[in-house]
């Protein structure tokens, strides 16, 4: 035990709410907090202090970093007793449809300092402060418990519910012996033989091992998502010690035996990382603003940290990559690519970039980048058109950030022989059209661009040919190897060439009768898609447009009159045939609306930086995104989520935090600002 400083209410906060959120269980379940470790590893849950989610839980360790995440600790729950009262502070789903207690009713108010959650109970005359954060680098969570003020000693009881299992999945324990040991100051936990071991244990509290079910604990967010529901969870310990006002206990949840019971340095480490990305972006903006950046903007630039992780290589020990999305995506590369110049060039994290673009070149196969690599280990798969196109856009933008010509000088042979290798051709049929230059792809059965939706064998938006978006990519790939073959003194009449050629042809996707691009051409057996989609929209954004000045105007104005909403992008416009306006239901249901109108957070930066190059009316296009960073307060707290439905209101779905979207917004703002 341990005397603690309350949490300065004078640090201004993006995210605070108080009774009337807090209180109302439908409000403070629809707002989820993330923490994050930096390897992979998580926490999440609800304000309400429920996990409706089969990837909530104290500690989702990486126990393969960065993958093999594995749910260990699901939830703690508080008890304090005070004056000859009980106060239950958990919150819980029960198959029985009960929900059962009701803590969330003791809650006075939650709010993020910095990146770390922070409920203030009010409770028999006491306040109670919980924290929980993560050591970076470390498979190790944090849950802190101060008592504010009290005019009495109260009685405090955490009970600690744990798991083992791929955070995919659920529990049904049958019969299932968990082997619990004491050891100081808590217990070692080893699921079964073989498994990774980790620990729970409380500084300053009696520990008392335990070792019964919980049966049917309920998760409704899958029951809205077609999945089991369900689960056992096993009480594994009971700690409980006397808290007068000021006095903390903090319970510890970690594979490492030597893991620090105290937590300070952990959080200590946590606040300054918050603190230099805030500098670190605050000096970024070279030209003046007229005012402060806003609050959410503020909070976007600490949640890009929670994206970043580590993935160790033989060559390059501190190789890092990107999480997709949380909770349940790991790193791609497509998503990787796009979300990097916002989360480490716009932060000012240069570094970071640099060995990201060194990482994803030793995974470089046939001219392509790994689409994604499988939670389970196993090798990473190239079905990808796009990954490696975006690998070029990825490098222009470090390169013109920091005129890193060592970094440039690795990179470049790499690129290089991508090149070449889409020319001569790669895996799925994918290569350059002699006939005009342009990048075609895809066969039957694969999905290959972001639009990658597969039910089974069904491809929900197959997109074989050549899609406009892809060919955007492609020139200005072949545009930016000639301004590095330039600036290494390196021949660029090849790229030179290629580029011209595929410029010359662009023009293939235009369609006269409705005044904007096709999606897709040359489709065999149907030709042109004539389907209103917002891939066209990177024929103007991307910094070499090959469309004339009255065709680029001519996008922006149908993507802004049809696909536009204030949260993003449509992926199909309301009209076409196999709109969808809802993202919803079982599995298939969902991917098969995925791209048929759903609306995607990032493609807004991409639209606003077309409106801009078109319209050249900075303040305009500023403005868009401010719908989108308010959504803070709404689903994933403090970051940017996913997708939302097509159909206004445009409830968010999908992922609470998605790497792309804070990346762009951050970029897209910080594009604005220097320019």
């Amino acid at each position: 035990m341990a005397r603690a400083n309350a949490m300065d209410s004078s640090i201004p906060s993006a995210i605070r709410f108080t009774r009337e959120i807090c209180n109302d269980l439908g409000a403070a379940e629809s707002r989820e907090w993330l923490v994050t470790n930096g390897i992979g590893g998580f926490a999440s849950g609800t304000i309400a202090g429920s996990f409706i989610r089969r990837y909530h839980g104290l500690l989702i360790a990486a126990l393969q970093p960065p993958v093999g995440r594995t749910v260990l600790v699901n939830v703690g729950d508080e008890i304090v007793r005070s004056g000859g009262e009980e106060f239950e502070l958990a919150t819980h789903h029960w198959a029985s449809g009960a929900i059962a207690p009701h803590g969330f009713q003791s809650i006075e108010e939650f709010s993020l300092d910095g990146a770390t959650p922070v409920w203030t109970y009010a409770v028999g005359g006491a306040r109670l402060e919980k924290r929980v954060w993560m050591r970076q680098g470390e498979n190790t969570t944090y849950v802190q418990y101060t008592l504010l003020d009290s005019a009495r000693t109260v009685e405090f009881e955490l009970k600690a519910l744990v798991n083992y299992r791929d955070f995919h999945s659920l529990t049904h324990a049958g019969n299932w012996q968990m082997q619990i040991e004491p050891v100081a100051h808590g217990v070692r936990i080893a699921a079964f033989v073989g498994a990774a071991p980790f620990y729970l244990r409380c500084l300053g509290a009696d520990c008392e091992p335990q070792h019964v079910w919980y049966r049917d604990c309920y998760f409704p967010a899958e029951r809205e998502r077609g999945l089991d529901d369900r689960e056992d969870q096993l009480f594994a310990a009971r700690f409980f010690a006397s808290l007068s006002a000021g006095d903390s206990m903090t319970l510890v949840c970690s594979t490492n035996e030597a893991a620090s019971l105290e937590g300070t340095a952990a959080r200590a480490a946590s606040e300054a990382g918050d603190a230099a990305l805030r500098k670190s972006w605050s000096r970024g903006t070279r030209v003046a603003s007229t005012e402060s950046d806003p609050p959410w903007l503020q909070q976007l630039v600490l949640a890009a940290g929670q994206f970043i992780i580590k993935r160790a290589l033989p060559e390059e020990p501190d190789g890092n990559s990107v999480i997709a999305g949380y909770h349940w995506f790991g790193d791609w590369g497509r998503d990787t690519m796009i979300a990097l110049p916002g989360l480490a060039l716009a932060t000012g994290r240069f570094d970071v970039a640099r060995r990201i673009l060194l990482a994803f070149a030793r995974f470089v196969d046939g001219g392509m980048l790994p689409n994604n690599f499988p939670d389970s280990g196993a090798a990473p798969e190239y079905n990808t058109l796009d990954a490696g196109l975006w690998f070029f856009e990825a490098a222009r933008q470090y390169f013109a950030a920091t005129k890193d010509a060592e970094t440039l000088k690795k990179l470049y042979p790499v690129l290089a022989g991508m090149i070449e290798a889409h020319v001569s051709g790669t895996r799925y049929n994918i290569h350059v059209d002699p006939e005009d230059g342009l990048l075609f792809g895809g066969i039957p059965g694969a999905q290959l661009t972001w639009m990658d939706a597969k039910i089974g064998d069904w491809v929900v938006t197959p997109r074989i040919g050549k899609p406009v978006e892809i060919n955007a990519l492609w020139i200005n790939a072949l545009e930016t190897m000639a301004q590095f073959a330039r600036a290494l003194r390196s021949p660029a009449e090849r790229f030179v060439r290629l580029s011209a050629g595929a410029k010359s042809c662009f023009n293939k996707f235009w369609n006269a009768s409705r005044n904007c691009c096709f999606d897709v051409i040359d489709a065999p057996g149907t030709g042109n898609d004539s389907s209103l989609r917002p891939n066209q929209i990177f024929a103007v954004s991307l910094p070499v447009s090959p469309l004339a000045p009255e065709q680029q105007k001519a996008v922006v104005d149908i993507c802004a009159a049809q696909l536009l909403t204030p949260f993003g992008l449509r992926s199909l416009a309301p009209g076409e045939p196999g709109y969808t306006g809802g993202y919803g239901g079982g599995p298939r249901e969902r991917d098969a609306s995925y791209h048929q109108g759903t609306v995607w957070g990032w493609l807004l930066g991409p639209f606003v930086l077309a409106h801009y190059r078109v319209y050249g009316d900075r303040q305009a296009a500023l403005r868009f995104l401010e719908s989108l960073g308010a959504t803070i307060d709404s689903y994933g707290l403090g970051t940017l989520g996913e997708i939302f439905d097509g159909d206004a209101p445009h409830a968010p779905r999908g992922c609470i935090a998605q790497a792309w979207t804070v990346g762009e917004v951050l970029r897209t703002r910080r594009v604005l600002k220097n320019n």
